[in-house]
């Protein structure tokens, strides 16, 4: 049989790894190296020239996506279906068996998989009924508490509290859950692999039946596995040499979610057999992009090692821009897409990578400016984002008490113990007499109508948003927020996630803020407050502007979410010390590694053109910074960079005086020094200028409310 159509078309490295005997391989497959190729010829050639039955074939991947993908193709591949051959993620996989092995595995024939929200309920209803205060024992934080132990293999009988009074109460919390799962007969996703680990540790019988029929066992992105899933692929492969993975150390980016990069960096100490086939060859990036990649990847000590190449040419080099600060840096990023637009390129062929969720809202609200349809990836816009809504909900009450839907959002946000009966009652009340909810508590407080605890929870709540309008009042509009924010304990409730998000979402609290303060020199005088006008800006931010499903948009993503993408142009803003790497990872050598990886995704993203831009000051959390250029920067060969940094109009604060005047004359009509008045702020001096045309900007020190950037196109600024 000529099985030569089978290799026809691959490169050494990949014909290698297709042709492999069968025995314990690890492929280490650098990003666009052709990897999903490689595991599809590689089945084909299993069943075809090995003369295994597709019967005897597992292959795992890390989505159902990928699944139905890798089938189609090895069918298209061999021109015949492969039925039998147990292709699918591990859970799915996990599913499959315990389904075929319920009673082994100690379970009722027909058995439910709770899904994240179904879990949570349960969570919430059992600490519920241990008497818990849930605003203490946050129903996430004690889902995530469960799931990550069980990632890790351990059930709550295995966990040591140590006289921790928090573990104890977690513990128990999970000692509780378990027993609940099991009178309901049902489990969740987590417990689908420990089960099944199980079933193969507890029924030799049945763990001998399966290592008997798979001949060959291959893993795709291997570096991404945790505990529990290696271990069962250990399990299930025994003393045998079967297992064949695919992964990149390079790309292990996970790790906050439980993913050990250990797993693949240790597979040859595991399997001393084992045969290493690297594939360097890049499909993908141009030579530039691939040397910059190479060269920050390669300050990681601890990594196995290879060097991606391309065949094609060096392409254009990489630009670094410095911005002046995070506005500017936006502002160019968007308008070098919208040259590439004018030029004719595709805006889905572009796309902006950022290490925090928080990044996104200048970037958005600069392509909303210039009319540029935008699709946020794997994620919610800014304004539409929960705790923004929390924290906007809050904003409208204390403003208007009267307000139904915000009420309905806050009123047990974060838990105060004020459940759905009480919300069901004070619903009941509001229509059955044509009033606000806020009314209608009033009402039901005065007749002593609640129960003593929903009465004493409810109280608080009215007081706590009564209590925030008085102290908000003569506020300036960012120290509102900020103190609403505070008041509500919005940042604390979100440092308790256990989710790995808790300090995005802080980061967006603290964005939250820094949107209000450029609002406020940024637009144009409104009718109203100044807080109403900041909400309808963000009611209409929210509501509009996300493309279409189909249509040619800029794509919008964290650098994590990046994984598995490719496009022609990639802008990754905000490569600046503190942000990336992030300042909880820089000084833990693990975490940083991890940092430089998702560097190293973020980079190989691009395949023609590759911008990276730091700002030289950024507000964060309502304060002016100064963050130094990320070390990543500095590991790029200088050869590849081309510094962008040619804005004769932006005047420098360290350049002479008379230089900056001059400059600041030309480009806003005001000197640098000189004293204006504004309409509302008042006095104040010019203290520095930038950009020019519709977007110059000038910095003025006001006497009444300090230092604010302003447009000077809108700001009615006169000289005083």
């Amino acid at each position: 049989m000529d099985v030569t159509y089978l290799i026809d078309g691959l490169n050494d490295a990949q014909r290698e790894a297709v042709t492999a005997p069968i025995g314990s391989t690890l492929v280490l497959a650098g990003a666009g190296s052709g990897k999903t190729r490689v595991l599809v010829h590689r089945i084909a050639w299993l069943i075809q020239v090995e003369g295994l039955s597709p019967w005897g074939i597992l292959a795992v991947t890390f989505t159902n996506k990928a699944a139905r993908e890798m089938r189609q193709r090895i069918e298209e591949l061999l021109g015949q279906p492969i039925g039998g051959m147990w292709v699918g993620t591990f859970h799915g996989l996990a599913h499959r068996l315990l389904r075929a092995h319920w009673q082994e595995a100690k379970l009722p024939q027909g058995f439910q998989i709770l899904d994240s929200d179904d879990q949570h309920r349960l969570v919430k209803r059992i600490i519920r009924e241990m008497n818990l205060d849930d605003a203490k024992w946050p129903p996430r934080q004690a889902q995530w508490f469960i799931n990550h132990n069980k990632d890790e293999g351990l059930r709550s009988g295995h966990l040591d509290h140590g006289n921790n009074p928090y573990q104890r109460q977690m513990i128990a919390i999970y000692r509780e859950y378990e027993a609940a799962c099991e009178r309901s007969g049902v489990i969740d996703f987590a417990e689908l692999l420990l089960r099944a680990h199980e079933l193969w540790r507890d029924q030799p019988e049945v763990l001998q039946h399966y290592q008997a029929r798979f001949n060959a066992v291959l893993v795709d992105e291997f570096q991404d596995t945790n505990n529990i899933q290696y271990a069962w692929l250990r399990s299930l492969a025994g003393q045998q040499e079967r297992l064949f993975v695919v992964g990149d150390d390079d790309q292990s980016i996970y790790g906050w979610r439980g993913a050990r990069v250990e797993n693949i960096q240790e597979f040859q100490t595991h399997y001393p057999n084992a045969k290493m086939i690297r594939l360097e060859q890049n499909y993908r990036s141009t030579s530039n992009i691939l040397n910059a990649a190479n060269a920050v990847i390669a300050n990681n000590p601890t990594r196995l090692g290879k060097h991606l190449w391309t065949d094609d040419g060096a392409g254009e080099p990489i630009r670094l821009y410095g911005a002046f600060n995070e506005i500017d840096e936006a502002r160019f990023v968007v308008n070098r897409i919208q040259e590439a637009v004018e030029s004719g390129a595709k805006r889905t062929d572009m796309a902006i990578l950022y290490r925090t969720t928080a990044q996104s809202r200048l970037f958005e609200e600069s392509l909303i400016q210039f009319g540029i349809p935008y699709k946020v990836y794997g994620g919610l816009r800014f304004f539409e984002r929960a705790e923004i809504k929390d924290a906007l909900a809050y904003l409208r009450l204390v403003g208007k008490r009267h307000d139904d839907p915000s009420f309905e959002r806050v009123v047990n946000q974060p838990p105060r113990g004020i459940g759905p009966k009480t919300v069901e009652s004070i619903r009941a009340h509001a229509r059955d007499f044509g009033c606000s909810l806020w009314q209608a508590t009033q009402d039901l407080l005065r007749g002593g109508k609640m129960t003593p605890r929903a009465s004493s929870a409810l109280r608080g709540f009215l007081q706590l948003i009564e209590e925030t309008a008085g102290q908000v009042a003569d506020m300036a509009l960012a120290e509102q927020i900020s103190q609403v924010i505070d008041a509500a304990k919005l940042r604390q409730h979100v440092e308790k996630s256990r989710d790995g998000k808790g300090a995005d979402r802080l980061e967006n609290l603290d964005e939250l803020v820094n949107a209000s303060r450029q609002f406020s020199y940024e637009s144009a005088e409104e009718e109203g407050s100044e807080l109403d006008a900041f909400l309808a800006h963000t009611a209409l931010e929210a509501g509009e502007h996300q493309a279409e499903e189909y249509e040619d948009c800029v794509q919008l993503m964290t650098l994590h979410s990046a994984k598995g993408l490719e496009f022609d142009t990639v802008f990754i803003g905000g490569v600046e010390e503190g942000l990336f790497p992030h300042s909880m990872s820089a000084d833990d050598p693990e975490k940083l590694e991890e940092e430089r990886r998702l560097c190293y995704v973020g980079m190989t993203r691009a395949m023609q053109r590759l911008y990276l831009s730091y700002a030289e000051s950024r507000r964060i959390r309502g304060s002016e910074t100064y963050p130094l250029p990320s070390r990543f920067l500095r590991e790029i060969p200088a050869e590849v960079l081309e510094e962008i940094r040619a804005r004769p109009h932006v005047s420098r604060p360290y350049a002479p005086a008379s230089h900056q005047a001059a400059h600041a004359s030309a480009e806003t009509g005001f000197q640098l020094g000189q004293h204006v008045s504004h309409p509302k702020f008042g006095e104040g001096v010019v203290l520095n200028a930038e950009g020019q045309g519709s977007s110059a900007r000038l910095q003025v020190n006001f006497e009444s409310v300090g230092v604010k950037w302003l447009v000077v196109a809108y700001a009615n600024l006169t000289p005083a």
